[in-house]
């Protein structure tokens, strides 16, 4: 079989080797997937970047924590899949109930944990949650962080209620994710992002406003004064929006912070004491989130959206499409037919 691996020490797309080795083989409590397609979160680039550091140890790496397939091999004393199960991978180790504990590790594909990118995967049978029945593999392939995290956020503490508001930061695949689940759970959205080019699709998708940050500094004095105040942030950005966070949200509102990108800022206590507003870190979310997320995607038939698909052969370009300015969705590579 083929498969992907990083190399020990590299930090650029040219330690990334296309290998053949052999299929490998489900031990007790196991199980073999036959992958078909797996999708790249930004955290990707942080696995690549981070050779020997918190990402990343200093060895050889199959990268790519998010996967969808078939089981195609059980290992002995696994009863709950068989053979032919539609499957995706879950995220984070031993985490299948809120809250998260110390041992979950930083997901498949970094650290000590081999992730999807190859034709057939091992894992154990708790890292495998089933695939929504109204998804293909494609779709399926984006749930297990991006799509989870956004659930997570909307759902873990003040879940989000009919009649309630909503607002996403930028126009990656979390912020595109929680826009749709706020919208089926009966909440108005709102997004942020820095090009105008991508407010019509985003009005199309049932955003009700669009802000520019970029060129409005005081972006949440504006989502504020639209929208009367916020219930919810799903915060992609990091820290250094926390301050325009809190402007936007109502009084008693709630920030969800999954952003990695920027720790500028220290939160200014004035406004945040005065609202009463609450701030969570969101560690992508449990197994048992994951389980809920794909009932509800099967009831609502929620699509994800899919900037592009590329070829297992061309995963290079895949993860240089990572940074394109125009991208809108997640990036998929498909393995074999």
């Amino acid at each position: 079989m083929k498969r992907w691996v990083l190399k020990s020490g590299a930090t650029t797309l040219d330690g990334l080797f296309l290998e053949d080795v052999e299929k490998p083989e489900p031990g007790p409590g196991e199980v073999r997937v036959r992958v078909r397609a797996v999708s790249l979160n930004y955290r990707e680039q942080l696995v690549l970047d981070n050779a020997g550091g918190n990402w990343r140890l200093d060895r050889d790496l199959i990268p790519v924590a998010d996967g969808a397939g078939e089981v195609d091999a059980v290992g002995e004393g696994v009863e709950r899949w068989s053979r032919g199960d539609k499957v995706i991978t879950v995220y984070l180790r031993d985490f299948i109930h809120w809250p998260p504990h110390a041992g979950i590790g930083m997901g498949l594909g970094s650290l000590d944990e081999d992730g999807v990118l190859a034709e057939h995967i091992v894992l154990p049978a708790d890292r495998l949650s089933r695939a929504p029945g109204t998804l293909n593999h494609v779709q399926a392939s984006t749930l297990p962080c991006a799509g989870l995290t956004a659930w997570t956020a909307l759902q873990n503490a003040h879940p989000v209620k009919p009649g309630q508001t909503v607002l996403s930061l930028g126009t990656g695949s979390i912020s595109l994710f929680a826009m749709a689940f706020a919208q089926a759970l009966g909440a108005k959205t709102y997004l942020t992002t820095s090009q105008d080019q991508k407010r019509p699709r985003l009005l199309d998708l049932g955003a009700e406003n669009v802000f520019n940050y970029r060129t409005d500094e005081n972006w949440g004095q504006s989502v504020y004064d639209a929208t009367g105040g916020v219930d919810k942030v799903v915060n992609t950005a990091g820290f250094g929006s926390m301050n325009q966070s809190v402007q936007a949200l109502a009084f008693g509102g709630d920030i969800g912070v999954v952003g990695l990108f920027n720790f500028g800022d220290v939160i200014e206590p004035g406004l945040f004491l005065a609202k009463g507003v609450s701030v969570r870190g969101i560690p992508v979310g449990s197994r048992d989130g994951l389980e809920a997320l794909i009932e509800f995607i099967d009831k609502h038939r929620i699509k994800p959206v899919i900037d592009r698909v590329i070829p297992f052969a061309e995963a290079k370009q895949a993860y240089q499409a990572l940074s394109a300015p125009d991208l809108f969705g997640k990036i998929v590579i498909t393995i074999g037919s």
